[in-house]
């Protein structure tokens, strides 16, 4: 305890008990410090000679260095809560893409992990502390050393020079990882954009569907019925009517399984925005073409695929670095209560790299190199192929559209509504007008389902050609 207090009184330069005549030796205690943090940082030590001899209260007397200057951050970044505002009644693809990125649980843990990286990036760029050290020898003893009458304090100061590199090291692994976390999150947004264009395709197509079926339900509830008044005047036979009140009972029950389907869409297409409540209804088509898609090697997983290399090789560097020795230089100021003189003190240390040479972390980090090396073969030849399907489906579904748009579909309706007229004036059977009714259903169905694998085809290959 009473070591304590002196080893204080001199650091402060506040004579303690039976100190009085050796107050200057503090002021010597605290030029040797200004000389040693002059040594590592001038800047912080220039402003220490110059500090009053009693600190004001919440000022330094010694600071770590500044901290490197990071480039500006996102501003989409700080929005790591996901939105839960209603969603709007009517829904476009355009606003679904917003609404889903601004809700999704994956993009705000994707950008909390982006903000985790610049933050590593920043404890990166420090150096090493100081060490401050107070010495008390020579005390409580026997002979001429007992009490306190021989004691010697010293009070140093020992900095860890970076002469491997250590620091550039961290620096180049703390960016190849942001690199890496803001491209994980590119590619969960066009992943989650993937998604909600399939799936907002899908909604469009059931109520396309549903539509249809309504249309269907109509139709065989008015062709029973004139069925019903054919058979009472006695130009059909029973069984006829009997055929169309079947026909009419089963465009019922489709009818009510594609509202089933329209209603489950779209809670699915809710259920990526996070939410239970979906929209009344959507707006617009399903998709546009993307603009041309650039090179392979430029998409987003190949550029994924390059920084995860780039990462393993800053990776080794880093490994290969803490290989190398640092060593450490210190000085201070040593008092010998006994003459009442004081002297300064320079110290030197090395480690010895004796079992540990870092061996084991090298050999992994060299084989996490070979790893995302193939890996970044396998994305290249991955994006070729994705987007090479990607347009070869486009191009099937966009074909398939265009001839049912000008020739099925409007051949069927025509065909459809030259039966009506012609099974009302008697001139053909009920079975032809619901062949002609199967018909234009069957063309009707086959559309959507070709806009619905064109819309699939348009949201898989903005998602391989995503930059």
């Amino acid at each position: 305890m009473i070591s304590r207090m002196r080893a204080r009184a001199l650091w402060r330069g506040i004579p303690g008990p039976r100190w009085s005549a050796n107050a200057r030796a503090s002021e010597h205690a605290r030029h040797a410090i200004a000389a040693t943090v002059l040594f590592c940082n001038p800047a912080v030590a220039l402003a220490q000679i110059s500090t009053p001899a009693t600190p004001q209260v919440g000022s330094p007397t010694i600071g770590p260095p500044a901290p490197p200057v990071l480039p500006a951050e996102d501003p989409s970044l700080p929005l790591l809560v996901p939105s839960t505002e209603p969603l709007p009644e009517n829904l476009t693809l355009e606003r679904a893409l917003e609404e889903a990125e601004a809700r999704s649980p994956a993009i705000a843990a994707a950008r909390a992990a982006v903000a985790a990286a610049q933050g590593r990036l920043r404890q990166a760029g420090y150096r090493a502390n100081p060490d401050l050290s107070v010495q008390v020898q020579n005390f409580l003893g026997s002979g001429k050393l007992s009490g306190f009458q021989s004691s010697e304090v010293t009070v140093a100061i020992n900095q860890r020079l970076d002469l491997a590199g250590r620091r550039t090291a961290r620096l180049n692994v703390g960016r190849a990882q942001l690199l890496v976390s803001e491209l994980r999150l590119a590619v969960l947004r066009a992943e989650l954009a993937r998604s909600v264009r399939q799936q907002f395709a899908t909604a469009i197509a059931a109520s396309e569907r549903l539509r249809i079926a309504t249309q269907n339900e109509i139709r065989s509830r008015e062709l029973a019925r004139i069925a019903d008044i054919l058979v009472d005047a006695g130009r059909e036979p029973p069984l006829r009517a009997l055929r169309a009140e079947a026909a009419a009972s089963q465009a019922a029950a489709e009818l009510r399984a594609a509202q089933v389907s329209e209603a489950t869409s779209r809670r699915n297409l809710a259920a990526l925005f996070g939410t239970e409540t979906p929209p009344e209804s959507l707006v617009g088509r399903a998709g546009e073409l993307p603009s041309p898609p650039r090179a392979p090697v430029e998409s987003l997983d190949v550029r994924l695929a390059n920084a995860q290399v780039a990462l393993t090789e800053a990776n080794l560097r880093q490994q290969l670095v803490e290989r190398r020795i640092d060593p450490a230089v210190g000085v201070g100021v040593r008092y010998t209560r006994e003459t009442g003189d004081q002297a300064l003190v320079a110290g030197f240390s090395l480690p010895l790299r004796i079992r540990d040479s870092n061996l084991g972390n090298i050999e992994a980090a060299r084989a996490e190199i070979r790893v995302a090396e193939a890996e970044r073969a396998s994305a290249r030849v991955g994006a070729t192929t994705r987007i090479a399907n990607a347009r070869a489906n486009l191009d099937a579904a966009s074909a398939r559209v265009e001839a049912l748009e000008t020739g099925a579909v409007p051949g069927g309706r025509e065909a459809l509504r030259l039966a009506q007229l012609s099974y009302e004036a008697g001139k053909i059977q009920l079975v032809e007008l619901l062949d002609a009714q199967a018909a234009l259903r069957s063309a009707e169905t086959q559309l959507i389902e070709a806009r619905l694998a064109r819309a699939e085809a348009i949201a898989e290959l903005a998602r391989a050609t995503a930059q």
